[in-house]
């Protein structure tokens, strides 16, 4: 980058070291802003350590640090020889540190790609009758009543509605204790903004879902794996937060044990540490069993629990909400307002009737979901064996690993064959798990299948060894 474009960087970056927080993470998360609202243009060169370190008046580790986290992130590219470059963007890839795919979830939703089958957003296609049904209740509430639904906090009759439904799962629930968000992202973050300031660390599993990890990175938090079985030392830590999806997780399907719920409760109470347990898949156990909340196991004030109807029922339907203590929940309406006034009013009246039919389209979509988990599973056991997996034991995804390679760039050989997955260092605080991947069931069987063969043909473009099961015609 010569004077003139380095001038220009630091004329961009504006009072960037005012905030809170550690000095690398500030600088980062200014450049991470310039970078996604493409004022960095993907390939741009950024100025070396040391030269930018010297025009900001600040150490040469902290610029370092802040790269090194951006390159972490995908957004940036870094290479002996050839310095800091911000990380092209290669649709329908997305940016990477290393010419591969970094976390294709989001670019994907934003830039949907022609002609591939996306198994990177996992999210239900087929509505219930039930869902039109509930709309057609909202509707004939809306013609009897005006609403105009200008409440942060959510209407309160979906806010009833909700608090009944906790107090049933066994957490007596009041409407004060309930927030309605437009989603379960947006649930986390606004959880985020409120709890998290930069420099914080918020703690997660790993894997776990990379839409969280997103918020806690917006936020400029410092986001670290914790192992359940090592929660107690990592809560005395005293953390931001910690994020757990211990029912159905996100990619894996798995599901913890009541013991571990009890005692992740009782560490989050005595260390003081807010404890977000997100339930977006929670109602999709396979064994037709919901586990109970963490909320139920203790914990008190600082269990805080998300939910979603947009797994359940449909990925169209963005209405989620957050329950928690009532103070917390006034100080996130009242951040909430900030943005928006309230959400969609008819979705929420239509969520109303759709808890009270839940009993009827629970069962219904898990019995479909566990149908295409189990002919997924035997699709990848006959044409790509090679490959390993333990089958969910709810949600909508799977957890796959290659035998060899990294799924990075399989995925860009996947892509020319028509299909997009998501590789697995998108769901690792650090980055880790480059051979793996997941897969959602959601399509049909069909669809599913024809996944399959395109996944098996990429396969053995890529040099996998499972060619007496992958060479079938591509299917488009």
């Amino acid at each position: 980058m010569n004077g003139a474009n380095l001038d220009d960087l630091i004329d961009l970056l504006g009072r960037w070291a005012s905030g809170r927080g550690p000095l690398y993470l500030l600088l980062a998360a200014r450049l991470r802003a310039l970078i996604d609202d493409g004022v960095l243009a993907p390939g741009a060169q950024l100025p070396p350590d040391r030269v930018l370190a010297s025009r900001l008046a600040v150490g040469r580790g902290t610029v370092v640090a802040a790269y090194d986290l951006l390159q972490q992130e995908g957004r940036v590219v870094r290479r002996q020889g050839s310095g800091t470059r911000v990380a092209a963007l290669d649709l329908p890839a997305t940016r990477t540190t290393d010419g591969v795919v970094a976390n294709p979830l989001l670019m994907h939703i934003l830039h949907p790609p022609d002609g591939v089958q996306l198994l990177t957003c996992a999210a239900p296609h087929d509505p219930p009758a039930a869902m039109f049904e509930a709309y057609e209740e909202a509707g004939a509430r809306l013609a009897r009543v005006r609403d105009l639904g200008y409440q942060p906090a959510g209407h309160a009759d979906l806010r009833a509605a909700l608090a009944a439904y906790y107090t049933g799962r066994g957490v007596p629930t009041a409407p004060e204790e309930i927030m309605v968000t437009t989603g379960a992202q947006q649930a986390l973050t606004l959880l985020a903004g409120l709890l998290v300031s930069p420099g914080d660390t918020v703690l997660t599993e790993s894997p776990t879902y990379p839409g969280a990890l997103e918020a806690f990175r917006h936020a400029a938090s410092v986001v670290r794996p914790m192992h359940v079985e090592q929660a107690g030392h990592a809560l005395r830590e005293r953390p931001a937060l910690a994020y757990l999806v211990p029912t159905a997780r996100n990619p894996d399907g798995a599901v913890m044990d009541n013991q571990a719920r009890r005692r992740l409760a009782a560490l989050a109470a005595e260390h003081d540490v807010p404890l977000i347990d997100d339930e977006v898949c929670a109602e999709l156990c396979f064994s037709g069993e919901t586990p109970p909340p963490l909320a139920a196991c203790g914990g008190g004030e600082q269990v805080i629990t998300v939910g979603s109807m947009s797994k359940l029922v449909w990925g169209g339907l963005r209405l989620g909400w957050i329950r928690a203590a009532a103070p917390l929940v006034s100080r996130l309406a009242r951040l909430r307002a900030v943005h928006d006034l309230g959400g969609e009013v008819f979705s929420q009246l239509a969520a109303v009737a759709l808890l009270r039919r839940l009993e009827e389209i629970r069962p219904a979509r898990v019995r479909v979901l566990r149908e295409r988990h189990d002919h997924l599973c035997a699709e990848l056991r006959t044409r790509l064996p090679s490959w390993s997996f333990e089958p969910a034991l709810g949600g909508q995804t799977l957890w796959v690993r290659l035998p060899r390679g990294d799924v990075d760039s399989f995925a860009q050989v996947a892509l020319r064959h028509g299909v997009a997955v998501p590789p697995g260092r998108s769901f690792d605080p650090l980055g880790g798990y480059s051979d793996h991947m997941r897969l959602h069931f959601l399509f049909p069987e069909d669809e599913l299948s024809r996944a399959v063969n395109n996944l098996a043909a990429a396969w053995a473009s890529f040099g996998g060894a499972d060619h007496a099961v992958s060479r079938h015609t591509l299917i488009v």
